[in-house]
């Protein structure tokens, strides 16, 4: 249970002796690395989806990705206690933000997702999760076991979990809704909820899912019917699962080589360059390639983890939790989606797949992280005054 263990012996973080320098020397340089080579990778699937050219993908990715990266640095060197102070005005201001794009957003793809605000485009359901985790974290930080075995003390977390989600749902993102959902319940569950509850509830939505099925979108309802049977429409609904399958497949052991993918160069696969474009680095780079990548992924959820376990405020542990099951969740999802495994949604793969507000959200969600790791042995005040 990360919420209750105990203060670790480390010396305890002081101020004045931690300035600029000491706490670029604490930044986790080999995470940040694993960052910068899977953001690569993501440049040369971009690059490949264009046919060779490093437009309009690969060059508008990298440019965000190292934005991103100064960023995420920036928030690093920010003390994790301040963050903590704007915990839930961020999350007020994420709910204010799903209820705009429900009013002014634009339409793309059948949901309306997405808004502008002052010339830059903002998908506000992927900030929420940050926004949720860091409010869950706050909540729960100074919890004792007997309050978090309370229902009646838990009641606003899960309100301020189901509350996103509803607002997300209406979109509609059903699939951003339901990774919502499952990383305020791990916050929860890491800050000492009783897990019996969720299960409970798991029960409860598996019993009434036929009944949800009846009250989903048509284009859900496709996306369900194709999974359960990709062959009854493949020219239509079943299409790109088809062709994502054989891409994954032609690649075999060595793949057929960096440009040289024939559903990636012949565009069998629509929107290869954002949902799909794992299958791009499978059928160039073949069984070995998917497999590194995987493992720096992997590496980039355990050195997540790694912060989480490693710092001493329950704070910092419950956000970082948060964090690493929400970057876990992406790659998961979209991997498993790729190949077949669970019905195609709009979730991307992180630092790979195209598209600025995911990017923007994961680095500031690092970059949370981060500052977590550099100021992992700070004290927090037993009053609200710090």
């Amino acid at each position: 249970m990360i919420g209750q263990s105990e203060i670790g012996l480390r010396r305890p973080f002081r101020e004045r002796s931690f300035g600029l320098a000491r706490k670029l020397g604490r930044v986790n340089w080999l995470f940040v690395l694993c960052l910068c080579l899977l953001a690569g990778v993501g440049y040369a699937a971009l690059y490949s989806a264009a046919g060779g050219s490093s437009s309009p993908y690969a060059l508008s990715q990298l440019t965000r990705f190292c934005t991103g990266l100064a960023l995420m640095l920036c928030i690093a060197m920010v003390d994790i206690r301040i963050l903590e102070k704007f915990s839930w005005p961020a999350w007020v201001l994420g709910v204010v933000l799903l209820v705009a794009v429900l009013k002014f957003g634009h339409v793309g793809l059948g949901a309306r997702r997405w808004m502008t605000v002052g010339g830059v485009e903002i998908q506000p359901s992927e900030l929420m999760k940050l926004f949720l985790v860091m409010a869950l974290g706050s909540y729960f930080k100074r919890a004792t076991p007997e309050q978090t075995g309370s229902l009646l003390f838990v009641a606003p977390a899960i309100a301020a979990t189901l509350l996103p989600m509803v607002l997300i749902l209406k979109e509609p993102n059903l699939g951003t809704a339901v990774i919502t959902g499952a990383v305020g319940a791990t916050v929860m569950l890491g800050a000492g909820v009783r897990w019996w509850w969720f299960a409970l509830v798991a029960v409860v939505i598996g019993v009434c899912a036929p009944v949800i099925y009846d009250h989903l979108h048509a284009y859900q309802k496709a996306r369900i019917d194709i999974f359960l049977n990709p062959g009854s429409d493949p020219l239509g609904a079943g299409y790109n699962i088809i062709q994502s399958k054989i891409a994954l497949g032609s690649g075999g052991f060595f793949g057929q080589g960096f440009l040289h993918g024939t559903q990636n160069q012949l565009n069998f696969l629509p929107e290869k360059q954002t949902d799909f474009v794992f299958t791009i680095i499978a059928e160039e780079f073949g069984f070995f390639g998917s497999v590194a990548v995987l493992g720096l992924l992997m590496a980039i959820v355990a050195l997540a983890y790694y912060t989480a376990l490693s710092c001493d405020h329950v704070y910092g542990r419950l956000v970082a939790l948060g964090i690493a099951t929400n970057f876990f969740l992406y790659c998961f999802v979209n991997l498993s989606m790729v190949m077949g495994l669970i019905p195609v949604g709009g979730v991307p793969l992180p630092l790979i797949s195209y598209g600025g507000s995911a990017l923007t959200a994961v680095m500031l969600g690092f970059g949370v992280l981060m500052s977590i790791h550099v100021h992992r042995d700070v004290e927090f005040a037993e009053r609200e005054d710090f």
